[in-house]
């Protein structure tokens, strides 16, 4: 039995590489954070960042980014999440190393 296409081989790489951009254009390079949407006064979600960490060695492999880019962008997401403050502060980012769905850009 044959079956169609859908989509080329070149097709569906523009497509992987086009997604993974707004990883590339939606976080904050200083802490790591990326924006849960496009919009400019969108906040950050843990879920975006994490999806980043997942990404950015999948990038590499598929040479959509450097390896020393995504080891510093994996690094600064790191450090920021290791030193952000966790309590009751209002500046918190989360509570007993359980992160905040959205964070402040």
């Amino acid at each position: 039995m044959y079956v169609k296409r859908l989509v080329s081989d070149a097709d569906l790489e523009t497509l992987q590489r086009n997604s993974f951009c707004i990883f590339i254009h939606e976080t904050n390079p200083e802490s790591g954070l990326v924006a849960d949407k496009t919009k400019a006064t969108a906040p950050a979600s843990i879920a975006a960042t994490g999806m980043a960490l997942a990404a950015y060695p999948v990038a590499v492999v598929r040479g959509f980014i450097t390896r020393s880019a995504a080891i510093e962008r994996t690094l600064a997401t790191l450090r920021f999440l290791w030193h952000s403050p966790h309590g009751p502060e209002p500046d918190a980012t989360g509570f007993s190393r359980f992160y905040y769905h959205f964070l402040d850009m």
